[in-house]
C-alpha cells in the first residue's frame, strides 16, 4: 500500500505551480462563503483528515494531477455542470432534492443558485488545498445537505434534506462523466488523463466521507 509523502499541513505550504489562488475566483458568488468566518470549524482534526487522506491512498502525484485538471476543467466548467444538471433532472429522486416541499415541480431559482456553487467546487476541489478553511468547509457543505442547514442559504421552498444514500450513489456519476472532459486538453497522454482522473475519484470519495459526518450518530463517524 502506497501512503501519502506528505501531511496536509506540508501539502498547503506547497501548492505548486498549478495553485491558483485562495479560492479567490468564487468570491462574489451567493452563499459561498469558503474561507470566512461565517463557516463552522468542523468537527475533525487535521490529522483526522490526513488519517482518511492515507486510507483513500493519496499522494503528491494526486496532488500534481488535480491542479493539471484545473487547467483542463477551467474552460469547460458549465458544460460539464451541464451534464451533471441534465442527469439530476431527469432523474426524478434527485429532481426531488430541488423541488418545492409540497410539490415535485423543480424550484428553477434554487438549483440556479446551487449551480453556480457546484461550479466553483469543481474548481475548489481541483486546487487541492487540504488546509483548515478548505476541511471546514466541507462541514458546511455537509450541513447544507443535511436538515440542520439545507435551503437556509438560499431561503428556499424546497424538501428539508437530502437523503444520504444518493449522496454517496452519486460518487459514480461525478466522476465517470467528468472522464471525457479531462481528455480534451490534447497536451495531455492516456497515462496523464487516467491519473487526473483517479486523483478526482479519491477526492470524491474523500468529500462525500466528510459530508457523511453530520448523518451520522454522534460517536460513530
Amino acid at each position: 500500500m502506497q501512503h501519502p509523502r506528505s501531511t496536509t499541513e506540508e501539502t498547503a505550504k506547497a501548492k505548486g505551480p498549478h495553485y491558483h489562488g485562495e479560492h479567490e475566483s468564487g468570491r462574489g458568488i451567493p452563499g459561498y462563503t469558503y474561507g470566512t468566518s461565517d463557516v463552522a470549524p468542523s468537527p475533525l482534526s487535521l490529522h483526522e483528515l490526513d488519517l482518511l487522506k492515507e486510507t483513500v491512498l493519496w499522494t503528491d502525484e494526486d496532488t500534481k494531477y488535480m491542479r493539471m485538471s484545473r487547467e483542463v476543467l477551467e474552460e469547460q466548467t458549465d458544460d460539464i455542470l451541464d451534464v451533471w444538471f441534465s442527469f439530476m433532472k431527469v432523474t426524478p429522486q434527485l429532481a426531488a432534492f430541488f423541488s418545492y416541499g409540497m410539490d415535485h415541480n423543480v424550484n428553477k431559482d434554487y438549483m440556479e443558485a446551487v449551480r453556480l456553487r457546484f461550479k466553483q467546487w469543481i474548481l475548489d476541489t481541483a486546487e487541492a488545498n487540504y488546509d483548515q478553511d478548505w476541511l471546514n468547509y466541507q462541514y458546511e457543505i455537509a450541513l447544507r445537505h443535511h436538515r440542520a442547514k439545507k435551503n437556509l442559504t438560499d431561503q428556499a421552498n424546497s424538501v428539508p434534506i437530502v437523503n444520504l444514500r444518493y449522496i454517496i450513489a452519486m460518487i459514480y456519476p461525478l466522476t465517470a462523466t467528468l472522464k471525457p472532459f479531462l481528455a480534451k486538453r490534447h497536451e495531455h497522454d492516456a497515462e496523464e488523463v487516467e491519473c487526473m482522473y483517479h486523483a478526482w475519484l479519491k477526492s470524491v470519495l474523500l468529500q462525500v466521507c466528510l459530508w457523511c459526518q453530520p448523518y451520522v450518530k454522534e460517536g460513530d463517524f
